[in-house]
């Protein structure tokens, strides 16, 4: 599935991703304030990743994404990319087992493993959250 923003020439606008989003709206600007919070010297990004997937969106320090957000229609998803250091401190931490089973379930690469959590609702803002702090740290 791809993001609902398409047209390459038409970055998205804030009152796009309102309607795009709709209830999850709010709960979007949550991961994207948090992460900056966490980590102030992040920037955030819309970026087009080809006529395949559409525009997706990004924060980011110089090297690293921390959190990729991903527009579908009325929802999004949260993509990550773990090294095996934060990997680890995740199978330790609290975190719910749907995520940790999802992670272990991940193909490695180079850089990491990567997962995207479908988000719909506030059931797991918490885990988010905490995935975002893992991902800082390391």
């Amino acid at each position: 599935m791809k993001s609902i923003f398409i047209d390459k020439n038409s970055e998205p606008t804030l009152d796009d991703l309102k309607k795009g989003l709709g209830n999850t709206f709010d709960i979007w600007t949550n991961f994207e304030a948090y992460a900056i919070k966490n980590y102030p010297n992040a920037k955030a990004e819309w970026n087009f990743s080809g006529e395949k997937f559409g525009w997706s969106y990004r924060v980011k320090d110089a090297k690293r994404v921390l959190i990729y957000l991903l527009p579908r229609d009325n929802f999004f998803k949260t993509g990550f990319v773990f090294g095996q250091k934060a990997t680890e401190q995740i199978f330790e931490s609290d975190i719910s087992e749907v995520i940790k089973q999802e992670l272990k379930a991940a193909k490695v690469y180079a850089e990491g493993r990567g997962i995207r959590i479908e988000v719909r609702d506030k059931s797991n803002l918490e885990d988010i959250q905490k995935l975002i702090e893992i991902k800082i740290r390391n």
